[in-house]
């Protein structure tokens, strides 16, 4: 009892807590705690990098730091498009690394409350799901919330982590 009560005051407190930012990717709609979220840029130069998986565009140089850029639409197997002036890039950090994940666009920040989340469904494999925490219900919109750290596997961040 103790602890929950614990958890509810830190909750309280994290002025984050409860924030999703929201991206476009097609018709669908992600969100994306809000704590992971460094900065989001325009679509800008990507070198390219040798024997990396496809959804991995390459590296940009962001104030001398160099991140890699993963676009999401080929990390969810969905038809890539042109970049435009609306793409965009949500530089994140995921277990002390930043990572740019490359978007259609970015919606909005979103105040998602514990009860306005399900669970995602469940499938035989669960493969697909293995990224979505919980489907967010705002208003008559659903937004399927990742989980930052699922979306990189160990072995990818090794391939990309500059360390």
């Amino acid at each position: 009892m103790a602890e929950r009560i614990d958890e509810n005051i830190e909750r309280q407190e994290d002025t984050q807590y409860g924030k999703y930012l929201t991206f476009a990717l097609g018709e669908e709609i992600y969100g994306i705690e809000i704590r992971h979220v460094i900065e989001i840029i325009g679509i800008q130069a990507i070198t390219k990098v040798p024997n990396v998986p496809a959804y991995v565009k390459g590296i940009i140089n962001l104030r001398g730091k160099i991140i890699p850029a993963i676009d999401m639409r080929l990390k969810f197997n969905k038809e890539p498009l042109a970049y435009n002036d609306r793409t965009c890039i949500i530089v994140i950090e995921i277990n002390q690394i930043p990572v740019g994940l490359i978007v259609d666009f970015v919606d909005e920040v979103l105040n998602i409350s514990d009860e306005d989340i399900a669970p995602p469904p469940n499938t035989k494999t669960n493969a697909n799901n293995k990224y979505i925490q919980g489907i967010g219900k705002s208003g008559d919109q659903v937004q399927l919330l990742l989980d930052c750290e699922e979306l990189l596997l160990t072995e990818e961040v090794s391939l990309i982590d500059e360390d």
